[in-house]
């Protein structure tokens, strides 16, 4: 595997949700609280940057073009030609202090994102929602901390759901028809006692989990079977997400955080809150587009 490359020192806030277009060959990411979404082009090396103006959680591509959110004051379309959100639907607008935090399109076409309280105090208050190509939304899961990281293995067989707070990504038997999960077990569990915890994820191609670590500068990739392969060291301590891109989407990029560090650990870590891209000796899986 080739080292890890410095891509931009876009010094994100809170940097999440990278998205790959492999048809425009260009790459997506969100930076949460300060309103933006991002778009890098690797060929021309272009950096573009969008205000939204509220907290982008998780956004995806649509199949009609542009594209779909989960934000602040819930799901929404951004229309690109007049760059404004245009309002589906807000499942938790009688939980002000909740808010998007990350999501994925599954191989139907549906978007699912889920939640997380903003303070984090108190018990678990999160949820994971399901929005179809027809509108509807419907809650998969509740009692959740920090919604994070989601993917499928590549059968679409199984859903992995990453809760941050507990240290635990689960993974869930998957109906593709559908779009129900089931049976919930933990997939990888980390001790409560260390600082790092899974933060967003990606699943290549050969079945295995990348997991990026919130204040463990790293990303690790797990085996089926919940065995850690590898673990490359990213000069970020909140390590926040990946994602496959590339023409041969072999090039993991991974999205990072620069908020509230000490002034101890931005010495340590000075590129945090940049974006990074390791060459990799295996294939990802391309990202789903919205139905709706």
């Amino acid at each position: 595997m080739a080292s890890l490359e410095h891509i931009l020192p876009v010094k994100n806030e809170l940097g999440e949700g990278p998205v790959w277009d492999s048809d425009g060959q260009v790459l997506y990411w969100v930076d949460i609280n300060a309103h933006n979404f991002h778009r890098y082009n690797p060929s021309s090396g272009t950096h573009e940057v969008f205000n939204v103006g509220v907290p982008i959680g998780v956004m995806a591509l649509r199949a009609s073009g542009g594209f779909v959110m989960a934000t602040r004051n819930g799901f929404a379309f951004w229309d690109e030609q007049q760059r404004t959100l245009q309002y589906i639907a807000d499942p938790e607008a009688d939980k002000p202090g909740n808010r998007f935090n990350d999501g994925a399109v599954d191989c139907r076409g549906r978007f699912w994102a889920g939640t997380m309280a903003i303070s984090e105090s108190g018990p678990p208050a999160g949820s994971l929602y399901r929005l179809d190509p027809d509108g509807s939304v419907h809650k998969m899961e509740t009692g959740i901390s920090i919604s994070n990281g989601i993917g499928w293995s590549p059968d679409n067989t199984l859903m992995y759901f990453t809760d941050t707070s507990p240290h635990v990504t689960y993974v869930y038997d998957f109906d593709a028809e559908t779009g129900t999960i089931s049976n919930r077990r933990v997939f990888v569990q980390t001790p409560l006692e260390e600082a790092a915890g899974p933060d967003g994820l990606a699943v290549d191609s050969e079945g295995y989990v990348w997991s990026a670590y919130w204040n463990g500068a790293k990303i690790v990739r797990y085996a089926p079977d919940g065995q850690v392969e590898r673990v490359i060291e990213v000069p970020a301590l909140r390590t926040t997400s990946c994602v496959f891109g590339g023409p041969s989407l072999d090039e993991l990029y991974i999205t990072s955080s620069g908020a509230d560090l000490s002034s101890e650990q931005r010495a340590q870590y000075p590129l945090s809150g940049d974006l990074f891209r390791v060459k990799t000796d295996v294939k990802g899986l391309p990202k789903y587009k919205f139905a709706g």
